[in-house]
């Protein structure tokens, strides 16, 4: 098992054991100014795609170890203040040292080799505990990887370490009693978004190449809209759950979190495709593409066309305006953009999301397959340990007090009726306008002031109740600089549509803007 530490931590040892952390040619920098690091190298590196860092390692320039010495250092710096970071792991720079020995022997595992991810706290890792950022398993480390995880390990990435989310992915706030308080890093008075906000501020502030995230309800694509990242919700079935914290998995998804959308796709191709152990990614066979990086074309809006929802649009008059801009570049860019309604929208957002019925069983069911080592038992066994933060207990107890999904009158209706509903109107949509995608804001609010609630309006409910996938692409500031994203939504298994029409959109405008840290 490896090592790991949970913060407060210290690297100061390790840092000092690792020399100059940096340099650009044979010649080292000086340890104590770390010069290079504080100039030009560091602008290389921050905001650094996987294709850029991946030829800087090929041509010599960079190594794993010093990349991932980099983050350590960053997350050393700043992290106290954005508090994003659960765990590290202690085994991330023998490992780096191990993928530079293995790239300058010949072998490169894939594209992936020797880039730094961070998971969400909810995504198990043999060699780390997997916690859902709840002191209620604190400690609890799995018998083996998620199928996600063993995938990125595959292709030579590092798992760095653990995000922090919204305790067991329950909200927007990103607040655990394990992790604390997530802060927004471009402004640490407001919420980062959730449930995923833990791997949105760590990628945003530089902390990590890219990262993982789950989406139940918006849990991907809200922390990345508020951290002006990149966010894709995979198709239902396009990727395995096996092994991530279920929280309802009628709904359940993991996906990337990156920078770019060139970031998300690479980790895209990582993650897509059939795991025995999860039955619905039996769906994704024939669906997945050699790379989605294929799809990243610049001029992938040229004879697009897409439908603008403004149905689902809210009364933040800056997001609306940041709409208006982006459709009016996509228009110049080439898209045809066109005004269109979903049938039967209000009946499709009526339906409760199934976190309220499913959570209990599913995250039992987790706790058994964790063995006799399990620190709890049962969803009971974590309301009798206080163990959680406090503002879970009523959504705690309330799901706690389902005696059965079977004879569940409620969850039976819904599970029955609402696929149909919102797969039929929402490809109804797009087939009757002829779309490639719809468009609308990834959130209708603005990240809200710590301590207030956190609204996000309901679109982020099409994707999870139709399984189709959504992306969520930066598309400017507001006035006193908080991010603002919009959400393509497309087919089953679309992704390459997607993929191609936010990549022309990201190309063509350049909002992605790292926060300034202090």
């Amino acid at each position: 098992m490896g090592k790991w530490y949970r913060k407060p931590f210290a690297l100061a040892a390790s840092l000092a054991m690792a020399g100059s952390l940096f340099s650009t040619s044979a010649a080292a920098a000086p340890k104590a100014a770390h010069p290079i690091e504080k100039g030009r190298f560091t602008e290389q590196i921050e905001e650094a795609s996987i294709f850029e860092l991946q030829h800087a390692m090929q041509k010599g320039d960079l190594t794993s170890e010093q990349l991932v010495k980099f983050y350590l250092d960053r997350i050393e710096e700043y992290d106290d203040s954005i508090n994003s970071i659960i765990a590290i792991d202690e085994d991330a720079i023998a490992v780096a040292k191990q993928l530079d020995k293995e790239r300058k022997g010949g072998r490169v595992r894939g594209e992936l080799h020797g880039i730094p991810v961070i998971l969400k706290d909810n995504y198990d890792t043999y060699d780390m505990p997997t916690t859902a950022g709840s002191l209620s398993l604190e400690g609890s480390v799995p018998t083996d990887d998620a199928y996600q995880t063993k995938k990125l390990r595959e292709q030579g990435a590092i798992i760095l370490g653990k995000a922090n989310l919204h305790e067991f992915a329950f909200g927007f706030h990103t607040i655990s009693s394990l992790g604390g308080q997530t802060y927004n890093p471009y402004d640490l008075t407001r919420y980062p978004g959730g449930s995923s906000g833990g791997t949105a501020a760590a990628v945003a502030s530089n902390f990590v190449t890219v990262g993982l995230g789950t989406d139940t309800g918006g849990s991907i694509r809200i922390p990345s809209s508020f951290n002006n990242l990149v966010g894709i919700r995979p198709t239902m079935g396009l990727a395995s759950r096996d092994g991530i914290i279920p929280l309802a998995l009628t709904q359940d998804v993991g996906g990337p979190i990156a920078r770019t959308v060139e970031d998300a796709a690479v980790v895209l191709d990582a993650i897509a495709g059939y795991d025995p152990a999860d039955p619905v990614t039996a769906a994704s066979k024939g669906h997945v593409p050699k790379t989605y990086t294929h799809y990243l074309k610049k001029n992938g809006l040229k004879n697009a066309r897409i439908g603008v929802v403004r149905d689902l649009f809210g009364d933040e008059p800056q997001i609306n305006a940041a709409m208006e801009d982006a459709i009016e570049d996509m228009k110049e860019m080439g898209a045809e953009v066109v005004e269109v309604t979903i049938p039967n929208l209000d009946k499709i957002l009526a339906y409760p999301s199934l976190s309220s019925y499913e959570f209990k069983f599913q995250l039992n069911d987790y706790l058994a397959s964790l063995g006799s080592d399990a620190p709890v038992k049962s969803l009971s066994d974590i309301i009798e340990s206080g163990k959680f933060d406090s503002s879970l207990r009523s959504g705690l107890v309330s799901r706690n007090n389902v005696q059965s999904l079977e004879n569940h009158a409620e969850y039976q209706e819904i599970i029955t009726n609402r696929p149909k509903v919102a797969k039929d109107n929402v490809n109804a949509a797009l087939n009757d306008n002829e779309l490639d995608a719809l468009l609308y804001p990834t959130s209708n609010a603005l990240p809200a002031i710590i301590g207030k609630n956190q609204g996000a309006g309901n679109a982020n409910r099409l994707s999870p109740f139709t399984g189709f996938p959504a992306l969520s692409v930066p598309i400017g500031f507001s006035d006193n600089g908080l991010p603002i994203g919009m959400e393509l939504l497309g087919r089953e298994f679309a992704e390459p549509t997607l993929i191609k029409i936010a990549y022309s959109y990201q190309e063509g405008t350049h909002h992605r803007k790292a926060p300034v840290l202090e």
